[in-house]
Formats: C-alpha cells, sequence, structure tokens
C-alpha cells in the first residue's frame, strides 16, 4: 500500500507541476474560428473607420501586448477559451491572420456588428455577420488550397471548434435607437426577435462547408 501511496504522489506532483509551470499537449482541436460583435472582437476594427475601436489605452491595460483591439482590460473570453482548448498563441483576427496561420483559426468578429446589415452603421464601419460569413468562406478557401482538396478540408474544418455569438447590437444599436433606425416602427418586439431568428438561421446555414 505504502508503494501505491508513493506512485500516486508522484503522479499528482507531475499534474500540478504541469500545471504551474503551463506544460501542454497538441490542442484539442485544430482550429477555432470566431464570429461576433465587441465581445471577442480583438483587432479587426483597427483600420476601420468607426467609433467602435479599442486600441488605445487604458484597453489592453493588463494584456501582455498592450491595446490590441480588445474591448476589454485583458483577455476576452475566446482568448481564454483558446488557452484551455490548448493554443499556444491567440486565434488572430482575420485583419492580420495569413499563411498557414489560418490553419489554427481565425477570429473574424467586429465591434458594432450585428445580425442585420444596418445595425451599428450610426458608430461607423464594421463587419456585419453576413460580412464575417463571407470572410469566412474566403478562408476555406485559403485552407482548401494549403490542404491541396477540397475533401482533405472539410475533414479538417469538421475537427474544429466555432463560437457565434451576436444579436444584442441589433437592439442596443438598432431597435432601442428609433432616431437612427425605423426597426421599431415595422416591428413589435415579437416580430423583430422572428426577423433576427430568421435571418440568424440562415446566415449559420451559409457557414456551413
Amino acid at each position: 500500500m505504502g508503494k501505491w501511496r508513493g506512485v500516486f504522489g508522484v503522479a499528482a506532483l507531475l499534474l500540478v507541476l504541469s500545471v504551474c509551470l503551463g506544460v501542454r499537449g497538441a490542442p484539442q482541436v485544430p482550429c477555432y474560428f470566431i464570429f461576433g460583435d465587441s465581445l471577442v472582437d480583438n483587432g479587426n476594427n483597427n483600420q476601420l473607420s468607426s467609433l467602435a475601436r479599442a486600441n488605445y489605452l487604458p484597453y489592453g491595460i493588463d494584456f501582455p501586448n498592450g491595446p490590441t483591439g480588445r474591448f476589454s482590460n485583458g483577455k476576452t473570453t475566446v482568448d481564454v477559451i483558446a488557452e484551455l482548448l490548448g493554443f499556444d498563441n491567440y486565434i488572430p483576427p482575420y485583419s492580420t491572420a495569413s499563411g498557414r496561420q489560418i490553419l489554427g483559426g481565425v477570429n473574424y468578429a467586429s465591434a458594432a456588428a450585428g445580425i442585420r446589415e444596418e445595425t451599428g452603421q450610426q458608430l461607423g464601419a464594421r463587419i456585419s455577420f453576413s460580412g464575417q460569413v463571407r470572410n469566412y468562406q474566403r478562408t476555406i478557401s485559403q485552407v482548401v488550397n494549403l490542404l491541396g482538396d477540397e475533401t482533405t478540408a472539410a475533414n479538417y474544418l469538421s475537427k474544429c471548434i466555432y463560437s457565434i455569438g451576436l444579436g444584442s447590437n441589433d437592439y442596443l444599436n438598432n431597435y432601442f435607437m428609433p432616431l437612427y433606425y425605423s426597426t421599431s416602427r415595422q416591428y413589435t418586439p415579437e416580430q423583430f426577435a422572428d426577423v433576427l431568428i430568421q435571418q440568424y438561421t440562415e446566415q449559420l446555414q451559409v457557414t456551413v462547408f
């Protein structure tokens, strides 16, 4: 019994050391693709003519690289998810991702973006969900070229994780702003929700490879 206690003790010590020292194996998935708004934007709006930008202090004050375009003082939720999945680096924004880097995933999120095309337009340029889907389709074409054929690419992408979170701006920067948008006069709250769900569903179907 004492022998096994020693074995378990060593195993526990190694586990603690691996966690403390950040020892990680290969990522649990080959790639991670992210769609969304300011909650997960990590720099796609930096070069856009928009009020919805965060590439300046105090944003990023607790982030190793300082301000990057993240709308937070440090990591975003998808940064933490990427770490937990075992990625060595954070998923790059579409605006800077290139070459074989895209095989690890791409972040398409854009602050002020919504399901509806006009959402957030009072803040300036942004990449709507439809625009993010179009960028993803361009990435797919690049993945096919990198991996050689569509079958290999489809098999590879089927193992990836996708994070999609939009819709709040369609209310905050659209429906609840009658001075800028007519949606609250066109639809009841229930009707508007149905319209968003229908459009969201159609956009999600387009992302399927």
